[in-house]
């Protein structure tokens, strides 16, 4: 497939992105103040995000990374979620805040919030930039929620299409060619 002769439509402007991610940290700020906070970030498209969250925070926080992998090749999970980077921290009675790019399915996230919760921490919470609500098949949510998104494959600011456009400053939805 040729990924570099794709067509998408902006969803949400660079501009949208960068306010609310300053709403989110503030509201991180708040409710974190005085505790041991780790952020957990899940590669790869998450990091782009993390990287202007956490330039936003205000509090002390560590970074961590965990790496999943559920979509082998194609623009939908498969389902089968593994673990292929684990964390460096101990985060044994550490507050956690999972932070993803996307919840969509939520499989992976509910795997990675389960494993994480056999290390003990003294909480987990989960901050997505993007919530696909409708394409939901277990029951988890976001405690912190940058935007609500239709069941459409977006692209840009950390997510890839075939490991591309991960650069875009926005996020943008696919247009698949008819």
């Amino acid at each position: 497939m040729d990924t570099h002769d794709i067509s998408w439509q902006v969803m949400i402007s660079e501009e949208d992105i960068q306010r609310r991610t300053r709403e989110l940290a503030r509201m991180v700020d708040a409710d974190f103040q005085g505790k041991d906070l780790i952020l957990i970030c899940n590669l790869k498209g998450a990091f782009v995000f993390l990287a202007d969250f956490c330039r936003e925070l205000t509090i002390l926080h560590e970074i961590d990374f965990i790496a999943t992998s559920s979509y082998k090749g194609t623009t939908s999970s498969s389902g089968v979620v593994r673990i292929v980077k684990d964390l460096k921290s101990d985060i044994n009675e550490r507050h956690v805040l999972i932070v993803e790019d996307i919840v969509d399915s939520g499989l992976t996230l509910d795997y990675v919030r389960r494993y994480l919760s056999l290390h003990n921490p003294a909480s987990i919470q989960i901050l997505t930039l993007l919530d696909k609500r409708e394409a939901r098949k277990v029951a988890i949510e976001a405690d912190y929620v940058g935007f609500v998104i239709p069941d459409k494959f977006v692209l840009g600011y950390g997510l890839d299409f075939f490991e591309h456009y991960r650069n875009l400053r926005f996020i943008a939805e696919y247009i698949s060619p008819e």
